[in-house]
């Protein structure tokens, strides 16, 4: 009776993990240079390079607020200073909403919405990293 009452559970665990695991394998970088177009108004993937935001190059694996040479807010140093290190998991959480993620940052950008372009466009910066 009890395992009767489990399975579905259970069921939906497994269907859950199979999704997520073939929507992070799907990821498209040439999707993502589409997505990235709304981005590079503001950012480059060229080292040293900043914008009107700073240059996305080496992003993953890097502390937040810290590009040599950008004037980052407060609250994007703050983050940096309390541990915020970029990764795909971080970054999709702040591209989905940018001032949830970071509360007082200046970036002006509401955020994507749809996971997939989330995905996509990380998928392209990691592609594009030197």
């Amino acid at each position: 009776m009890r395992t009767a009452k489990l399975l579905p559970v259970l069921t939906a665990v497994c269907a859950l993990t199979l999704a997520l695991a073939q929507g992070a394998a799907a990821a498209d970088p040439a999707s993502g240079e589409k997505v990235f177009n709304k981005c590079k108004a503001c950012h480059t993937l060229e080292a040293g390079k900043n914008k009107i935001g700073p240059s996305l190059q080496g992003i993953i694996g890097r502390t937040a607020g810290t590009v040599e040479g950008f004037k980052y807010s407060e609250a994007m140093k703050a983050a940096g200073t309390g541990g915020l290190v970029w990764n795909d998991e971080t970054l999709d959480k702040y591209l989905e909403n940018t001032k949830g993620f970071v509360p007082g940052n200046k970036m002006p950008f509401p955020g994507l919405k749809k996971p997939e372009e989330r995905a996509d466009v990380i998928a392209y910066i990691k592609s594009m990293m030197k």
